[in-house]
This record gives C-alpha cells, structure tokens and sequence, in this order.
C-alpha cells in the first residue's frame, strides 16, 4: 500500500501543531456518492459502520500513529471535536496494531474529544478508495459524500473552516 501524503519524518510546524498554511487537496469528485457500510472497530472493539452515524453530518478521519502528517493534524480535529457540534466526528486509526497502538498514543497526547476507532485491516480505507493518510471525508445527513482532503489540513484554520460551514450551512 501507498500512502502519498504520510511520512515518518517531523515536519516544519510549530510545536504542537500545523503549519499555518497547511492546506490538503480538496476533492468533490465523490459528492453524493453513498457512505460505505464496511465494518470497522469501534472504542470499545466491536462492529461499527459509518452508517450507524446518518441523522447527522459525518467528519470521518483515517489517520495512523506513525504517520507525521496525520499527528500534526491530530490537535486541531480534537480542537474542533470539542468545539463544533454541528457534526459529528471520529477519527479511524489505520494502525495494524489497532487499539494498541492507538490506547497508548492518545494517552501520551492528551486527546480529550477524539474517538478511537480502528481499521486493523484497512478495509475502510480501502472502501474509500484512498491511498494518503491522512484522509478525512465529510458527509452529509443522509449519508452522502461532500467532500474528501488528503493530506494534513489545520483544522482551526480558514480554509477548514470555510469548508466545514459550507457544508454545514453556516
């Protein structure tokens, strides 16, 4: 497997943080098309799905721990998950290790508002069709892609938030 935007070197950003122009590729190409319903781990290690989620804007996030780009992005979706409730958001850790890779990383970090899904086989990712991690996929209500970013993104930023009120309403 590619993964195009992950690496495992630090990169230039602040302490703690994202470059501030750190902006993904935005792609609409997939909107409208339908959440999958492949079967992930949820927090606890049983089944979930994405579709679970529908009655209520999705923020999905595949991210992995030895992945720089996803860690650096990692503060700001915990800033918005405690932030923002007009959507919801999870975090999926493509980790094969799963929750034990995962556990001890939000741990040390000190996430508060992240959940901690896990894909120890990558079917979600590959479901999406996605290569890059980071990637994070928006969805409406009903289930219906928006829009996808690969790469890292500053999720307190301008662009993000242009984005996430756009397709929030607001």
């Amino acid at each position: 497997m590619a993964l195009a935007a992950c690496d495992s070197k630090p990169n230039d950003a602040p302490q703690g943080g994202v470059p501030a122009e750190s902006v993904g590729r935005v792609d609409i190409s997939q909107r409208g098309k339908e959440m999958p319903a492949i079967p992930f781990a949820d927090e606890k290690g049983g089944p979930a799905t994405l579709t679970q989620f529908r009655g209520k804007p999705l923020m999905v996030n595949l991210w992995a721990t030895w992945c720089a780009p996803c860690i650096a992005e990692m503060p700001t979706l915990d800033r918005m998950a405690a932030e923002d409730d007009r959507f919801r958001l999870i975090t999926v850790s493509e980790d094969l290790e799963g929750a034990k890779a995962v556990e001890p990383f939000f741990k040390e970090k000190g996430f508060k508002a992240l959940t901690r899904h896990s894909d120890q086989q990558n079917v979600l990712m590959t479901a999406l069709g996605t290569e890059t991690l980071p990637t994070t996929v928006f969805y409406d209500a009903k289930g219906k892609e928006l829009w996808r970013v690969y790469g890292m993104m500053d999720w307190n930023g301008a662009p993000a938030k242009k984005l996430i009120g756009d397709a929030v309403g607001g």
